[in-house]
């Protein structure tokens, strides 16, 4: 008789099959026994051979359970929920198109559930993998850009107002459902413009009904960062697209919730000038300006410009 699914590993995927299989590859090396989790790829509109990609994996790969689907709505909060309607075990872990997880991933996962049994949900360490090596503007300030997430140096639970990244997140199922998963209104990328932060909404809803979020940095994926994508262009869509997300949460919530949002986006854009200038004091300029671009393009995010 074969093992239940004791978690299921959600890609949702839009145009990454360079890097899709590396990522397959990473959970196929798990630890754990493929008779103990099982892969749900959303393939959200992508225009490359993801498609083609996942079949002949699936074909080089039976050991592995895979189940691959097509989410035509595009937005990966869309895409996220579809896949976790399809899973079959209580646990959902979401990982990005891009990422390559450690060999022990989904054990550790499994084990702290084991060990907490009272986590609303968990996130893990996210460590940029540059191609080909950390551009010299790259800042603590900045990196969460591109994925760079390092929350406690030992299990935490995280404090109000902090989460986890999209890149390394986990929740029990029955959780998932229980807040009717991702707020489609932050789909995430969609056609040129990124309307993010669907994660920090999610877990915001968690931790609203009193559930309490972990971090565990023991838990890690590697995230590829091409360095010749990082372009001005891309940096604003990313950056604005934090605003764009804060525009839409909190004003499902109330006027002032946004007014107060301008209040603190103002703020960060004030600490950023100050930011910049102690860069420039201290010989680093390259990081100066990427510091207060940030802030600049979340605000015209914010304001939806």
């Amino acid at each position: 008789m074969s093992k239940p699914v004791q978690i299921s590993v959600i890609i949702c995927t839009y145009n990454r099959a360079l890097y899709l299989s590396e990522a397959l590859d990473s959970l196929y090396r798990q630890t754990l026994s493929k008779e103990s989790f099982e892969v749900i790829i959303a393939n959200n509109n992508s225009a490359d051979h993801t498609e083609q990609l996942c079949k002949q994996y699936m074909e080089t790969h039976p050991d592995m359970q895979i189940t691959y689907l097509n989410e035509k709505e595009q937005g990966a909060s869309f895409a996220r929920n579809t896949g976790a309607a399809l899973a079959r075990s209580a646990l959902l872990c979401f990982m990005d198109d891009d990422a390559i997880a450690n060999s022990d991933y989904l054990s550790r996962i499994i084990q702290f559930f084991d060990t907490h049994p009272d986590s609303g949900g968990l996130g893990g360490r996210i460590i940029p993998r540059y191609i080909p090596s950390e551009p010299g503007w790259m800042s603590h300030y900045v990196s969460s850009m591109v994925g760079n997430f390092d929350y406690a140096p030992q299990v935490s639970a995280f404090k109000p107002g902090k989460y986890p990244l999209e890149s390394n997140m986990i929740v029990p199922k029955h959780l998932f459902e229980k807040i009717n998963g991702f707020n489609t209104a932050l789909p995430g990328v969609k056609g040129e413009l990124r309307i993010g932060g669907e994660g920090k909404d999610f877990f915001f809803r968690l931790q609203a009904l009193g559930h309490r979020v972990y971090y565990d940095p023991h838990i890690i994926v590697h995230h590829v960062v091409e360095v010749a994508k990082l372009t001005p262009a891309y940096l604003y869509r990313v950056a604005s697209g934090y605003g764009r997300g804060e525009r839409v949460r909190t004003l499902q919530k109330s006027k002032l919730a946004y007014l107060l949002k301008i209040a603190e986006y103002l703020f960060k854009l004030g600490a950023s000038l100050l930011l910049g200038i102690l860069y420039l004091l201290r010989g680093q300029p390259a990081k100066s300006w990427p510091v207060i671009r940030f802030r600049i393009d979340a605000l015209k995010g914010l304001f939806n410009l």
